[in-house]
């Protein structure tokens, strides 16, 4: 199970923190990996130079998934490398933690053109493009289905990101394409430790029966299966992964 042998698997916002686990998972499942990066080269040629040294295939692309010549511009990049594209994982996103009376414009413009008008041009864009029979993954949030202050509109845009992925998923279905989001709950990555004590953190292990939070691999893993074509069941849904936070 969870062999992912001659699929070529586009990962949005590779270079570090989950994305980056997953490219590595996705790899060491036989899978041909595209990291996307807006900025980090340095990242993501460093997880592109794990991939190969343990005997994987992977690229690294620039692409800010909020611009549609850069989105498309990833996709001809990508098939021009490996043939196709048969899943597609968006994972780029950015969290901006504010009360939604300090949030300005800028804030939420610049969080809804990654994590939504991010997905948007990417599902737009694989409707004509991502091989028939393929997956794609969307990432959302435990955090919806919470009512945290200052998460307003990082949960405002995971919620959007939701719909898309309940929509889309009738959409795209004729060509038998399965489309999911999947929701992980707090997870060690510098997006989310960076500005929280280690009291916040504490306090948000605590919410699940295994007082801890995720590890970026208990997110993969189940990045690695929905690729897979055992989950070709399961279409139109949000995955919860948060230890049973919510």
């Amino acid at each position: 199970m969870n062999n992912l042998a001659e699929k070529v698997i586009l990962v949005t916002g590779a270079s570090k923190g989950i994305g980056a686990e997953v490219a590595k998972k996705l790899a060491a499942a036989h899978a041909k990996v595209v990291v996307n990066y807006a900025g980090s080269k340095s990242d993501a040629d460093a997880v592109v130079s794990f991939i190969k040294e343990q005997g994987g295939e992977a690229i690294a692309v620039q692409a800010d998934v909020s611009k549609v010549a850069d989105v498309k511009s990833l996709f001809d990049q990508s098939i021009a490398h490996f043939g196709r594209i048969d899943v597609l994982v968006n994972n780029a996103g950015i969290m901006i933690n504010k009360l939604i009376k300090d949030t300005t414009d800028e804030d939420f413009d610049r969080i809804f053109d990654i994590n939504v008008k991010g997905v948007f041009n990417t599902l737009r864009e694989a409707a004509t493009r991502l091989a028939d029979n393929g997956s794609i993954i969307n990432f959302s949030t435990s955090v919806n289905r919470l009512m945290l202050p200052t998460y307003g509109t990082y949960v405002a845009t995971k919620s959007a990101v939701e719909q898309l992925t309940r929509v889309f998923a009738r959409e795209i279905g004729s060509r038998g394409i399965n489309v999911n989001s999947l929701s992980p709950g707090p997870t060690a990555t510098a997006l989310f430790l960076e500005g929280k004590s280690q009291e916040t953190i504490d306090r948000l292990a605590a919410l699940n029966p295994f007082n801890r939070i995720a590890n970026t691999d208990d997110i993969a893993e189940v990045v690695v299966f929905l690729a897979s074509d055992e989950a070709k069941w399961i279409n139109a849904q949000n995955i919860g992964a948060n230890g049973g936070m919510a």
